[in-house]
């Protein structure tokens, strides 16, 4: 019996740890610019999909490596881009992250002549919670894509752009406190050539890492908490694009948002050390709010009855959302304040 439990735990946090992301692609003025995550792309993408959890490490900078890819993607300032994110591949039927990993999504940018070391980056957008709805509850609802738009005085240029997940869902403790906790950041980025006739050049800005601390309320964070406001850690959004879009624009009607926190519930154990990426409220018209992640324990649903989607929340202890997973997956305990909907 107790083998049995051992592989079965082993078999969930195999299901939980997996359910990571990663950007494939983006859009000029939503036109594709194709799969950019690949050998001859345009995108500095890792060898998986795992998350960054030291905050001192130089993986957060571009991720795994760092290593430049082979394209740019040209875009004129002040055109909008679109980024977006998978778990396993750019098709409509991807689960993009799971949906625990509730947290906000940023856009940084920085010159490429930089390769991102030093006081480069930039903060163009960043969405976190707001109304109930966490960034990534919007991403996913999006179907992966969150949108911000260039400045339209940045002088034309090559830059990296840098888009973030910071996943909540593990950081009710610091990393260096308990590394197999932590929240859970993934990033990438996008080599950009910026055309127009923009003369505004970056300000100086904040390294990463060194953006982030421990000490930053927005980076420890206990989601099974109750709270109704969040601090997005690191610098504020650049002045100089507080007139552009924001991100994504709120889902349509028929898409399933994520409820409001309320009610506290344990963390959902994974622990996973690695590295991984994010998005978020650009300074700008719209909105962004992209979430991955599972109501909180004990959060209520008001009148929702549908099947539990994979990879979320189907009980524990407080827990008042629904119990019954969609076909194809059993609702498996992980631990007494913790079930999960899984394969």
């Amino acid at each position: 019996m107790k083998l049995f439990s051992a592989i079965l735990a082993s078999s969930a946090l195999v299901a939980i740890t997996s359910a990571h992301t990663t950007i494939w692609n983006i859009y000029v003025n939503d036109v594709n610019q194709g799969v950019g995550n690949t050998a001859g792309g345009y995108i500095r993408f890792p060898p998986n999909n795992s998350p960054v959890k030291d905050l001192t490490s130089k993986d957060l900078t571009c991720n795994v490596a760092n290593t430049p890819n082979t394209k740019t993607v040209t875009a004129a300032a002040g055109d909008k881009i679109t980024v977006e994110w998978h778990h396993n591949d750019n098709t409509a039927s991807d689960d993009i992250i799971a949906s625990s990993h509730k947290g906000p999504v940023l856009v940084y940018i920085a010159p490429t002549a930089s390769n991102g070391a030093g006081d480069v980056w930039v903060k163009l957008a960043e969405s976190g919670f707001n109304a109930g709805t966490w960034a990534v509850d919007t991403l996913i609802a999006n179907k992966g894509k969150h949108d911000f738009t260039l400045p339209s005085v940045l002088a034309p240029g090559n830059y990296l752009v840098r888009s973030e997940i910071i996943a909540l869902h593990e950081a009710d403790a610091a990393f260096t406190a308990n590394p197999a906790r932590g929240a859970q950041l993934y990033m990438e980025c996008i080599q950009l050539q910026v055309t127009g006739s923009g003369s505004t050049t970056l300000p100086a800005g904040v390294a990463i890492p060194g953006a982030y601390k421990e000490t930053d309320p927005g980076i420890v964070f206990n989601l099974y908490g109750t709270f109704t406001s969040y601090t997005i850690p690191g610098p504020a959004v650049w002045n100089a694009a507080a007139g552009g879009s924001t991100g994504t624009s709120p889902p349509p009607s028929n898409s399933t948002n994520a409820p409001a926190a309320s009610s506290p519930a344990a963390p959902v154990p994974t622990g996973v050390p690695g590295g991984a990426s994010t998005t978020s409220v650009y300074a700008c018209s719209s909105t962004m709010s992209t979430v991955v992640g599972a109501a909180p324990s004990g959060a209520a649903v008001a009148g929702v009855s549908a099947a539990v989607a994979k990879y979320s929340q189907c009980g524990g202890k407080g827990f008042t959302g629904g119990t019954s997973c969609v076909a194809g997956t059993t609702c498996k305990v992980i631990n007494d304040y913790y079930s999960q909907c899984l394969s």
